[in-house]
């Protein structure tokens, strides 16, 4: 048995956050933001607007495209950082039970911006197990929530959003989740994290709102990116005996323009394999990859057949890549 990737969807909250308009907030510019991202504007969710509220428009447009019945889902994972609730209930269950799947295995991981690779690797190994045979996995983000906007440093970056996919059971290796690569580095967690608040470092008294903002390492994270990146999909091409040329999609996370563009120019992908939205959302973390393969789709770009190259970095350090065919049940 195999694991197949059949189907995506997303959701964008309403409310724009343009660059113009962080410069009335904090001491930046538009041209400051854009040279160093490429960031033009970020989505932000309404103040009543939550990470599984989000989650749940993304799954059920994903469902709707899977071409299977809402009852066929049998597991849920969601990968977010910033969830409904603080450690329970896990944000998977809410979304189940938003959608009427009260009974089906519902769980969250924590991988920060390689949260959808991670709990595409999960699915993967279910299914491939036996254990379950179709996998909705979502990529939520309330960013704004945990975000500190008197930081310039990282206001700038995050967007809200989610993104989600069925991965289902299939004989036809064809269709099949190639590889997956995920991996991690604890000694550098500080370069990109949440310091406060868990019993690592709890609050003595009354819970503050700094505590759960994000603190980040620019410059260092910046540079360990781009070659743990450049390394991690160099890696999995060649273990898997695959060309830059045969991928038609390298989707990278959406995080800095740059970070993109110096792992694409590594691998020499041309301009048109390239997916960015980063300039259009800005980096939602674990629903970047999947808000990102829903654009192509739905420009009508992602063909059935198509070998997608997913790659990201995030807070941990984790990491990660996949080599994924497109293989709806429709062709």
């Amino acid at each position: 048995m195999y694991a197949a990737f059949r189907s995506i969807g997303a959701y964008a909250p309403e409310k724009i956050l343009s660059n113009d308009e962080l410069t009335k907030m904090v001491d930046t510019t538009d041209e400051w933001i854009t040279k160093r991202t490429g960031i033009k504007e970020r989505r932000i969710a309404a103040e009543n607007e939550t990470t599984s509220d989000m989650a749940v428009k993304a799954a059920e447009k994903a469902i709707e495209r899977s071409g299977l019945n809402k009852s066929d889902i049998d597991m849920i994972v969601v990968a977010t950082i910033s969830p409904d609730y603080f450690n329970m209930p896990s944000t998977a269950t809410v979304v189940a039970h938003k959608m009427g799947l009260d009974k089906v295995t519902a769980f969250d991981i924590s991988a920060a911006c390689t949260g959808f690779i991670y709990v595409l690797s999960v699915a993967k190994a279910f299914i491939e197990s036996g254990m379950k045979k179709n996998v909705l996995i979502v990529g939520a983000e309330k960013m704004s929530a945990i975000t500190d906007y008197t930081d310039r440093g990282t206001c700038i970056l995050f967007g809200d959003g989610a993104g989600a996919a069925v991965i289902s059971a299939t004989e036809n290796k064809e269709e099949a989740i190639v590889d997956i690569h995920t991996a991690a580095d604890g000694s550098l967690g500080d370069f990109l994290m949440t310091p406060d608040g868990g019993t690592g470092n709890p609050h003595k008294n009354e819970l503050k709102a700094e505590a759960s903002f994000i603190q980040m390492k620019g410059n260092e994270t910046f540079k360990i990116a781009v070659r743990t990146l450049t390394n991690d999909v160099v890696d999995i091409l060649k273990t898997n005996n695959i060309t830059p040329n045969e991928v038609t999609h390298f989707v990278p996370h959406q995080a800095n323009y740059r970070i993109i563009k110096a792992v694409g120019d590594a691998l020499k992908f041309r301009d048109e394999q390239v997916v960015l939205t980063v300039a259009k959302y800005g980096n939602t973390s674990g629903a970047s990859i999947p808000m990102a393969i829903n654009e192509v789709y739905e420009q009508g770009k992602l063909k059935a057949g198509d070998l997608m190259l997913l790659d990201a970095f995030g807070g941990g350090l984790t990491w990660g890549s996949a080599l994924v065919p497109f293989s709806p049940l429709t062709k």
